[in-house]
């Protein structure tokens, strides 16, 4: 048994199909099938269903794949701590972020990370909330951008910043008479939001529970900018994380934004990874970078009143 079949065997497991666990493994499909089938003489148990069109692994084979992602995973991070000891702020950083943050705070961040590692490789991930922790877990991801709270005693947590909501309504709306408005404010009315899976769903509808709002169940959105154009078309009104309505994103025709006048609805965002991590050390050093940006950032640009620094506030959690 080597690390080349162990990976061989993570390969299948991810894709339950032996050519493209080849192709992904830069082997032929018979060079794959021939070392799984020596793996399974030397462990004495079948670990894959073989069928014409379907491969399906065994319980046995569901452990061993489990196992051996962790050891792949392991000796991964044991290279690249060799490697940071020579050169802590070089390499590769695999670094996931959820879709309504990724493409409003990069443009804010990206200039210092280069600036500050100039020769850091940093890889970025876009996927759901769920999607990210599960790659996280496996060690697929280096770190990852989540909203709080993250409940798992196996991560590191690191709170960056808070990011205020703010109420986007269509400018003939009642509403967009006003600069403020309180939660309170927000009862009965019937937000947009976006569909099943995305974390701002669930954070917003922790918003609507506080505030006695109710989701306007016959449209759903399947993303910000989505959601956006539904509001500016008068389709209804939605809540907006602060850093999408902030530039470089242009400012959207015939809609009017709010802030809140009281409790200042938001989401906490750290950066999350293994505690077992290799990079631990200089992931701390990485968030520091986004623990730095400028608070004036997270101020929405409403014209209404802004939240107070670091005063509490009602924190929408994470999907």
């Amino acid at each position: 048994m080597n690390l080349r079949d162990l990976k061989y065997l993570v390969a299948l497991a991810d894709h339950k199909h032996f050519g493209r666990a080849a192709a992904a493994c830069y082997v032929s499909q018979p060079t794959l099938s021939t070392q799984i089938k020596k793996l399974e003489d030397e462990l004495g148990v079948p670990l894959v269903e073989r069928a014409p069109r379907k491969v399906m692994l065994t319980p046995a084979g569901r452990d061993a794949a489990d196992r051996a992602r962790r050891i792949v995973a392991e000796v991964e991070q044991m290279k690249e701590a060799a490697r940071r000891s020579q050169d802590p702020e070089a390499g590769t950083v695999r670094l996931g972020l959820f879709p309504t943050l990724g493409p409003y705070l990069l443009p804010h961040v990206v200039p210092q990370l280069r600036a500050r590692f100039p020769h850091l490789e940093l890889l970025l991930v876009e996927e759901k909330s769920d999607v990210l922790l599960s790659r996280l877990r496996e060690g697929k991801l280096d770190a990852g951008l989540l909203a709080l709270p993250i409940t798992d005693d196996q991560l590191h947590t690191e709170f960056l910043f808070e990011e205020p909501f703010v109420l986007a309504v269509p400018e003939s709306h009642p509403l967009a008479q006003r600069e403020s408005l309180t939660l309170a404010e927000l009862s009965q009315q019937q937000l947009l939001l976006l569909e099943d899976g995305h974390c701002l769903r669930e954070q917003a509808l922790d918003v609507c529970r506080l505030a006695g709002a109710n989701e306007k169940s016959e449209f759903r959105a399947t993303s910000l900018e989505t959601l956006r154009q539904m509001v500016a078309a008068d389709v209804g009104i939605t809540l907006l994380p602060t850093l999408a309505v902030k530039p470089p994103v242009a400012r959207s025709q015939n809609i009017h934004l709010l802030g809140f006048s009281d409790s200042h609805p938001s989401r906490q965002i750290a950066m999350v990874w293994r505690k077992s991590s290799a990079m631990s050390d200089f992931l701390l050093q990485l968030a520091r970078v986004f623990r730095e940006l400028p608070p004036s950032l997270f101020e929405p640009d409403t014209g209404g009143a802004q939240p107070p620094a670091g005063r509490p506030t009602p924190r929408a959690r994470a999907a």
